[in-house]
This record gives C-alpha cells, structure tokens and sequence, in this order.
C-alpha cells in the first residue's frame, strides 16, 4: 500500500459532557481547556451532544457551551451533534445558529436530530408520536429561514408571517449539515 496516496487523516472529539461528579464549574472549565489543547492538536473538530435531565445533560445548551469553546479556539471547527429541533422554535433556533457562526468564524457544524429518547423529549411537553413530524417541519423553517430575508410559513407545528430575518451564517447558503441517524 503506497501511504503517500492516501488522504491526510483527520480527528475530532464527540463529547457527551457526561457529569464526572464534583463542581460542574470545574468540569466546564476541564472542559474548555481540552477544546483548547484538540485546536493546538491540530484536531478537526469538536462536538458536543445536547440532553437534558440525564448524567448525559451537562450541555443541555450546546449552543451556549459551544460559544465559549468558539473564543478559546482558533481553528478547530465545532457544532452540536445534534441540537435536538423539536426543543426549540425553529426561528430561536436558526438565530443561534446564525450566531454561533458568526462568532466562530464561520467554522460551526450545523449538527441536527429529532433526539432519541422519548423520556427527555416528553421533559418539554414533545410526545414521541409527534416527534419526527415536528422535526421534520422544524429543520425545513431553519433551511428556508437562510435562503430568505422574509420568512412565512404555515405548518401544523410552527406558523411564521412575515418575519424579517436580519440574521445569516458566515457560511452559504448554511453551515455544513450533520444528520443525527
């Protein structure tokens, strides 16, 4: 096998923040500062996975967690895999979205899902039956939402009239995509 042929290889992390006990504020702080030794590394990408009232729930806002590995790295890409749409209002959600990119730099991965546990869906109201409909309705708002200046649309979950979108990703037309499977 001629190894010079073969592509370069490249690493990310898939973190789940799972709560290793102690002070939470130590664990983020831990937590910030591998992000910050993966984008010395030389690694690809960090990703962080969004629950919520499970040990698994330590970014329960990925977003949020994820704006602050954006200031303590450079070049690493970084993303939720996935951000759980049927938890959000999918206008809430394509403005984080919009703003995570732009205060990255324009290196988000735009990770989504419908999420896989109806236990913590059913915390915010969202029935399993109901789950990949909402979702499906949701991820279409967020993809129309940055092709558009105007947003309107009529579904069975979400109904938007009208709504000047002032928000847009560095990326276009839209971060690259992940799909929770």
């Amino acid at each position: 096998m001629n190894y010079a042929t073969l592509p370069a290889l490249s690493f990310g992390i898939f973190d789940h923040l799972d709560h290793a006990g102690g002070s939470l504020h130590q664990q983020y702080s831990d937590r910030l500062e591998i992000a910050a030794a993966c984008d010395e590394a030389g690694f690809r990408a960090y990703h962080v996975a969004e629950h919520h009232g499970t040990p698994h729930g330590l970014a329960a806002s990925p977003n949020l967690f994820l704006s602050a590995v954006a200031q303590r790295t450079r070049k690493l890409r970084l993303g939720p895999l996935v951000m759980l749409l049927n938890l959000y209002h999918p206008l809430r959600a394509f403005e984080e979205i919009c703003m995570l990119d732009q205060l990255s730099g324009g290196r988000l991965d735009f990770g989504i899902g419908r999420g896989a546990s109806p236990l913590e869906l059913s915390f915010f109201g969202v029935s399993a039956a109901e789950a990949q409909d909402r979702y499906s309705e949701a991820a279409e708002i967020v993809l129309k939402a940055m092709e558009t200046d105007t947003l309107t649309y009529s579904g069975r979950h979400f109904s938007l009239s009208d709504v000047p979108i002032t928000l847009s990703p560095i990326q276009k037309p839209h971060p690259p995509l992940w799909y929770g499977a």
